[in-house]
């Protein structure tokens, strides 16, 4: 079993893409359901897959997962998947909906944040996000960097007063 950190009970979290948060503003999140063929969630199961290239796109009226690359099981045969094939996600009509309206015409993109196990089932969290430009990624850093230094400002004072 893998041994990540856990999300809440029942859930354990395989791969996580933080520099989704930094390249990205996220408006809206949204978990999904993932097909896969055996293997990968064998794979899965060993905690190896990486979400880092990985965006959502809609083929028709079903969304698909692309450029997440799930590693091979070592243990496979000849039934063993491809690493980086396209993925189907399983969401609501109503949700697609949603997401088709918000994404077609627009600087929106679909991107992975997180993908986990939930209650034995294999779970993605997809965000609605709007790329950020250069000066917004400075200007985020700064304010982390701001609120780092005001923190460990105030912890100091609390040491000295003890």
């Amino acid at each position: 079993m893998a041994t990540k950190k856990k999300k809440e009970p029942g859930e354990l979290v395989v791969a996580r893409n933080r520099k989704a948060r930094h390249d990205y503003l996220i408006e809206d999140t949204y978990e999904a359901g993932l097909a896969l063929m055996g293997t990968e969630v064998k794979a899965l199961r060993m905690g190896r897959a990486s979400l880092i290239d990985g965006f959502a796109i809609f083929y028709g009226d079903e969304l698909w997962l692309e450029g997440v690359h799930i590693p091979e099981y070592v243990q496979g045969t000849w039934t063993n998947h491809t690493p980086r094939r396209r993925r189907k996600l399983l969401l609501h009509r109503s949700e697609l909906d949603k997401l088709s309206v918000k994404v077609q015409g627009s600087r929106r993109t679909i991107v992975p944040l997180s993908l986990y196990f939930s209650n034995g089932r294999v779970k993605v969290e997809i965000a609605l996000a709007t790329g950020k430009r250069d000066y917004d990624k400075r200007h985020t850093l700064r304010e982390q960097q701001d609120r780092r230094e005001a923190d460990r400002a105030m912890s100091d004072q609390m040491k000295r007063r003890r």
